[in-house]
């Protein structure tokens, strides 16, 4: 009897700790959405040895605290911008990487999450999402999945079993291209749909299975796609990418004993890099390149002005990144934009406009996030697209896009009952401004 009564015991504190774990993972995510569910980090990088410049020189974007920098040209006149985080030169990937680890934690909770690295050309993009190596120098992309293993770890103790599968692939030219092809084969003609369940998905794209505990798998991974990425030399940078490259991590998880599915998807995007022909002298096919760049990098900023102004129309349509990336840039996702800047003088006018950019991103709001949880009658594949399953939606639904700073627009027949993220996020930069103004 003593032998029952304790089992009986055990199976009532296990079940408070799975309740206790799901309530905090609930208390996580709104705190994440007071915040933003589109934040903007900016992050310096340090003079290299290609930037030819003097010993002594002074870099022309300077922090001032830690939401808070300055940019100054030759003229000496000054700009001030404030963002969620600001990284100075002498922060480690390590660092930069715990402020953006609560993104991915989102998406496996089951939530879209979008992380963008944008920057001017040679502005350290790539060595921000990749890094290099296994080491200290591992880019936001290996560390990520790292995570992703620990913490699935923890979920299958829970009564969770994880499937993951990476998809990894450039936009060049307004074409697809799949990274992780096998050598040698022909390039498939790529497109994006979207199946009878409104999930979107490109076509003849290689899914490859990965356990983010094995690291062999991982950089295998990493040096297929790096292997295939479109590169070229320029006056501005000597591996200068040429494409925008998606590498996205697809998460379902299934809990028989709750009958419920979850889905989550990371996308880490590394956007090519803006770039002015005249400096950068591209010409020909770089020049073409150049201009396809350009052109999909202003239709992301029609996008995100187009939110901020609570347009009725958004144009995801415009581009293929954009379409491809609706599902996180509209209101069921969580967006991070990640603004890489050179220190060098004569690269202040790119970041002047990289960081107007930023700017007017960070004045975005997108609507609720919704969480993707699936009732399984079966209790079994969630994996399947049957269009029986049911949604839920993690909070209230509050589709519409609000402008930060302005009148917020509540779900219908609900009103805003705590601090909108636009008022904590001013009462964070005028305390910023006040310590930097001392400065």
């Amino acid at each position: 009897a003593f032998g029952e009564k304790s089992a009986e015991d055990v199976r009532e504190l296990e079940d408070q700790l799975t309740k206790m774990k799901t309530e905090r993972r609930k208390m996580f995510n709104v705190i994440q959405e007071l915040r933003g569910n589109v934040r903007v980090f900016a992050r310096i990088r340090p003079f290299l040895p290609d930037d030819n410049v003097a010993a002594d020189a002074s870099p022309s974007v300077v922090p001032r605290s830690e939401f808070a920098l300055k940019v100054s040209n030759e003229k000496g006149n000054e700009h001030k911008f404030s963002f969620d985080k600001v990284f100075a030169p002498s922060v480690s990937q390590e660092k930069v990487f715990l402020e953006v680890s609560e993104f991915v934690q989102s998406a496996l909770d089951g939530y879209n999450v979008c992380l963008f690295s944008y920057g001017q050309t040679g502005s350290g993009k790539t060595h921000t999402m990749q890094g290099s190596g296994i080491g200290q120098m591992r880019g936001i992309i290996p560390r990520a999945i790292e995570q992703v293993g620990a913490y699935k770890l923890e979920l299958e103790r829970d009564g969770w079993e994880y499937t993951m599968e990476v998809s990894f692939l450039e936009i060049y030219n307004e074409t697809i291209r799949d990274l992780l092809r096998d050598d040698g084969s022909s390039e498939a003609k790529h497109e994006i749909k979207v199946d009878s369940n409104g999930r979107r998905f490109v076509t003849d794209l290689t899914m490859t299975p990965l356990d983010p505990n094995k690291n062999d798998e991982i950089e295998a991974v990493m040096r297929t796609a790096s292997k295939h990425r479109s590169v070229a030399c320029t006056d501005m940078n000597a591996a200068s990418s040429r494409s925008h490259s998606v590498f996205t991590l697809h998460l379902t998880a299934i809990n028989t004993k709750l009958k419920q599915t979850l889905r989550g998807k990371l996308n880490l995007v590394d956007l090519a890099g803006s770039e002015r022909l005249e400096r950068s002298g591209a010409t020909g096919k770089q020049a073409k390149e150049a201009m396809a760049i350009n052109k999909s990098l202003s239709a992301l900023t029609t996008v995100f002005t187009s939110i901020g102004n609570k347009a009725s129309h958004i144009p995801f349509r415009d581009s293929k990144l954009t379409y491809l990336l609706q599902p996180s840039l509209s209101g069921s996702g969580k967006t991070l934009m990640m603004v890489n800047l050179s220190p060098t003088e004569e690269s202040s006018g790119e970041s002047l406009c990289t960081l107007r950019f930023g700017a007017a991103v960070n004045k975005c709001e997108l609507g609720k996030p919704k969480k993707s949880l699936e009732d399984s009658e079966d209790g079994g594949n969630g994996t399947g697209n049957g269009g029986g399953d049911k949604e839920r939606s993690a909070t209230a639904r509050g589709r519409s896009a609000v402008t930060r700073g302005g009148a917020s627009t509540p779900t219908k027949g609900a009103a805003r009952s705590r601090s909108s993220p636009s008022k904590l996020k001013s009462t964070l930069r005028a305390k910023s401004s006040a310590i930097a103004g001392k400065r």
